[in-house]
């Protein structure tokens, strides 16, 4: 009887499952963060947000909101994800490195985990179960 706690394989229909998982839990858990963003960025009161480039609170805050809203709902549905994950790991590099420089690494642990599934996305990219994979099939030679 083999077992498989020590088998160092994987199964591909497993691993597409999961990729896909995880686009759509840390696409949702980041859109938690950015919703707010994008509601303040609307409501046209005074705007407190680092501002990294020195272009301004504003544009700072679109540029989040852009990262946490647009890319994250292109990565829950799996299109672009491996260009819309890169405004994400800056941003989430951005509050490690920058917003939380100075805080304790329990502040720096979400964003620092959000950055590593953003890579994990950026090496293994969406999946078979996503848009991209359905627009790149007319291009595949089996």
């Amino acid at each position: 009887m083999k077992n498989s706690i020590f088998k160092t394989d994987f199964n591909l229909t497993t691993a597409n499952a999961w990729l896909l998982l995880l686009r759509i839990a840390i696409g949702a858990l980041m859109l938690t963060h950015g919703i707010p963003k994008l509601q303040t960025l609307l409501s046209g009161g005074e705007i407190q947000f680092y501002d990294w480039l020195g272009l301004g609170a504003t544009f700072s805050l679109i540029l989040a909101v852009f990262s946490e809203v647009v890319c994250s709902a292109l990565i829950i549905i799996g299109l672009g994800t491996r260009l819309a994950v890169l405004p994400l790991i800056i941003t989430m590099l951005v509050a490690i490195f920058m917003v939380h420089i100075n805080d304790s690494f329990g502040k720096q642990e979400f964003p620092l985990l959000y950055t590593l599934s953003y890579i994990t996305l950026l090496v293994f990219g969406s999946g078979k179960y996503s848009l991209d994979h359905h627009l790149g099939k007319s291009k595949r030679v089996y």
